[in-house]
């Protein structure tokens, strides 16, 4: 039997055995899902049945082991809402099994739409009908009450807009190497146009099309998001972020061969404005600052392809398109200026 890095199958049906007595019905095999850039996600089986199992990555155990905790924690609350989550089924903080923390929850069969050549398969309705489903998605999770499903204490949502500013203007710090015209510009201008943040929601900080699972329900061939994943950044804060970066995400850079991929220029994708027309609609929230917010999503974008065009220049990042990133920096700074300028004009 061969063990995925990072993963003991011995020790895993163990402790299955264990703690889940009759879940597991022969012996396992195991293999890693590519994808993940921070948490290592793996599929396991017995044969009949499968689960997920997440971890932290190699080598990075205690500034990560947290994590485990508060992704499990935040599935479990919402597992039994409107939210479609895998169900999580046991969380080992035990170092000793697999050394580190981890949890298993169920495997959810579903395609995660990376690239518009991916989605473009579906056709302009379906496509459309996705991407919609993404924003009611969205406004289910925002529409959950956190003390509800045991997550009151789940974050800090008091100066949350001003702290995220501030963390992302120190990452950006950390990886200044050239001059970037005009981040200093757009870090300052989103700093005096903070906009007060309405009630605090569980906020997914991660939210995109390729962090979802869609499957056509074979009763009426309706294409539905099964199950939303990646929670390693939620926490209780401002909703409108999560809507920002999914505008952000929705425009078209037509960027060729950019190694950033979206989905935005797949055919009969909505266009960002109808995102956040639904979003209002449905969730009877106030939008009018969406532009702030769309503004930071591509700050925060910046300031993460910054620090990757940094590693690579170190030569500490190795792979395809690395090359490409710094020069995609300075597009994401300019879509960010003009997008708050158009919130002061407006």
């Amino acid at each position: 039997m061969s063990h995925p890095p990072g993963l003991d199958l011995d020790q895993l049906r163990g402790h299955l055995d264990r703690e889940r007595p009759g879940l597991v019905g022969g012996p396992l095999s195991g293999r890693l899902i590519e994808g993940g850039r921070s948490n290592l996600t793996y599929e396991v089986t017995d044969g009949a049945a499968k689960w997920v199992v997440r971890r932290p990555p190699l080598g990075h155990v205690l500034a990560t082991a947290h994590d485990m905790k508060r992704e499990h924690r935040v599935i479990a609350g919402l597992h039994p809402t409107a939210v479609p989550v895998p169900e999580p089924l046991l969380l080992c903080e035990d170092t000793e099994v697999l050394g580190a923390p981890f949890y298993v929850m169920e495997f959810v069969a579903g395609t995660p739409y990376r690239t518009s050549e991916e989605l473009a398969p579906l056709g302009p309705e379906r496509t459309r009908a996705v991407v919609l489903g993404l924003v009611d998605t969205l406004v289910d999770l925002h529409a959950v009450d956190p003390a509800e499903v045991g997550l009151a204490g789940f974050g800090r949502p008091e100066g949350f807009l001003d702290r995220q500013l501030r963390r992302w203007g120190k990452q950006l710090d950390a990886s200044r190497n050239r001059d970037l015209a005009g981040i200093d510009e757009l870090h300052a201008a989103l700093g005096r146009a903070l906009p007060a943040s309405p009630a605090p929601t569980i906020v997914h900080g991660d939210y995109r099309l390729d962090n979802v699972l869609v499957r056509q329900d074979g009763t009426d061939g309706v294409d539905r998001i099964k199950a939303v994943l990646d929670w390693e950044m939620s926490t209780l804060g401002d909703p409108l972020t999560d809507l920002g970066l999914l505008v952000m995400y929705s425009a078209r850079l037509e960027l060729p061969d950019s190694p950033i991929s979206t989905t935005a220029s797949a055919p009969g994708h909505p266009a960002p404005a109808e995102l956040i027309e639904r979003y209002a609609a449905r969730s009877g929230r106030d939008v009018s600052a969406v532009a702030w917010y769309t503004a930071f999503a591509w700050f925060k974008l910046a300031v993460i392809l910054e620090g990757i065009h940094y590693r690579y220049t170190l030569g500490q990042t190795v792979g395809a398109g690395f090359d490409r990133i710094g020069e995609l920096v300075p597009v994401f700074i300019e879509h960010g200026l003009t997008t708050l300028q158009d919130l002061q004009e407006g």
